[in-house]
C-alpha cells in the first residue's frame, strides 16, 4: 500500500478562535471554504446520531500548495475530555519548526497560549541536538516549537 500524509484534525470548542490563534501564530494559511458538515452521511461516517460539524483546513507552514493541513473543526455536540498530556497513549503534540524558540514562545505566549514544559536544549540518541519547548494552545492542546542547531 502506498500512502500520502494528506492533514491532522483537531477538535476545538471554538474552531474559529483556535484557527485564526494557528494563522497569527504559527503562520498556518486558511484553506476556503469554511466546512459545515451535517447529514445521514456524516452520522454513518462517524457513528454519531444526529452529527453536525463545522471548520476549515489550514494549511501548514513549509510545504507549499499541496502541503499538509491541520483541520480545526467542533462538533455541535461535544464530549467533555480530559485535559491533554505529553506522557497519555494517543497523539501528544504538534510540532512546528521556528527559527528563534525564545521569540517564537514569547509570541506564543502574548497569543494566548499558556507554559507546559520549559525550554530546553535535548540532544538525540544519534547526537543531534534540538531547542525546544512545549507549550499549550488556547485550549489545551501540546504544541512543540523546535530549531534544530548546528
Amino acid at each position: 500500500m502506498e500512502a500520502k500524509y494528506v492533514h491532522t484534525n483537531l477538535i476545538a470548542r471554538n474552531w474559529r478562535r483556535l484557527a485564526r490563534f494557528y494563522e497569527e501564530v504559527l503562520g498556518c494559511v486558511p484553506v476556503p471554504p469554511a466546512r459545515d458538515y451535517r447529514g445521514r452521511n456524516l452520522e454513518a461516517a462517524t457513528g454519531l446520531p444526529g452529527a453536525r460539524l463545522e471548520g476549515l483546513h489550514l494549511r501548514l507552514p513549509g510545504h507549499g500548495e499541496d502541503g499538509p493541513t491541520l483541520e480545526i473543526f467542533a462538533y455541535e455536540d461535544q464530549v467533555a475530555a480530559g485535559r491533554p498530556a505529553i506522557n497519555r497513549p494517543g497523539f501528544a503534540h504538534i510540532a512546528f519548526a521556528v527559527e528563534d524558540v525564545a521569540a517564537a514562545r514569547e509570541a506564543f505566549l502574548a497569543a494566548g497560549g499558556s507554559e507546559y514544559g520549559g525550554l530546553t536544549t535535548f540532544e538525540t540518541s544519534e547526537g543531534k541536538r534540538v531547542e525546544m519547548v512545549y507549550l499549550r494552545d488556547p485550549e489545551g492542546n501540546i504544541v512543540e516549537l523546535q530549531h534544530w542547531l548546528s
